[in-house]
């Protein structure tokens, strides 16, 4: 189904291979307690997520930085929910977040199997947005660090996908051509339309349940790649 034979896999991390949903709500529900704030984490959940997915756009296109990421979708979240919290809680509680993400190792479905179906074949290679100090504790928390060989992110690069330099690192790293290899990601924009810009083929992991778009095909599970590849 590709035009040129796939020699190279790079793979997205958060909402790709790591449950960042499910480790992220684990998180709250530990800083929140710990800080005594009596808020139920469903609620702070339903508005946070929202806010936090504008923030990571704003982010994305340099609008922000990341310390204004780091506050603001606290801030708002708790703003929304009619809850005063000083700015000092606030700022322990987003370095609290950092500390404590990557302590929590759920992965999404099928990605231990799936990757050990690749790992074999194929030169497997991260490129993230993530934050650096945490994503490399991210992969080994979670016993997936040894799948893969390059591991870039946006930090490193100094530019966030979709931005082409970070792909272009990516491929000068991995030392492959770009009509040779494959991103995998749940963003159509950074991920899908970020590498299909720079001549890379393309997955769609359909995390967020987009809609159909043509672009390249979508997968809902990631077994699904042992049928493709």
């Amino acid at each position: 189904m590709f035009d040129y034979k796939v020699t190279d896999i790079f793979f997205d991390l958060d909402h790709t291979l790591w449950d960042f949903e499910k480790n992220s709500a684990l998180t709250f529900a530990k800083i929140l307690e710990n800080h005594k704030l009596q808020i139920d984490l469903d609620d702070f959940l339903e508005v946070y997520s929202p806010i936090n997915f504008q923030m990571w756009a704003l982010y994305r296109e340099n609008e922000i930085s990341k310390s204004a990421l780091r506050y603001q979708r606290l801030k708002q979240t708790f703003d929304a929910l009619h809850v005063y919290v000083s700015d000092d809680v606030i700022d322990s509680l987003a370095h609290d977040y950092i500390a404590h993400l990557s302590s929590f190792t759920h992965l999404l479905p099928n990605t231990v199997q799936t990757l050990e179906y690749l790992f074999p074949k194929y030169k497997l290679h991260i490129i993230t947005n993530g934050f650096q100090e945490v994503q490399e504790r991210k992969l080994k928390g979670s016993s997936i660090h040894h799948y893969f060989q390059k591991i870039i992110d946006s930090e490193m690069a100094g530019v966030k996908k979709p931005d082409p330099y970070i792909f272009e690192l990516a491929l000068d790293m991995a030392q492959v051509r770009a009509q040779n290899s494959l991103m995998i990601g749940d963003n159509l924009e950074a991920d899908i339309l970020g590498a299909k810009a720079m001549g890379m083929q393309v997955l769609h992991y359909n995390f967020h349940n987009d809609s159909e778009h043509g672009v390249c095909t979508m997968i809902n599970d990631l077994i699904e790649i042992k049928n493709i590849l």
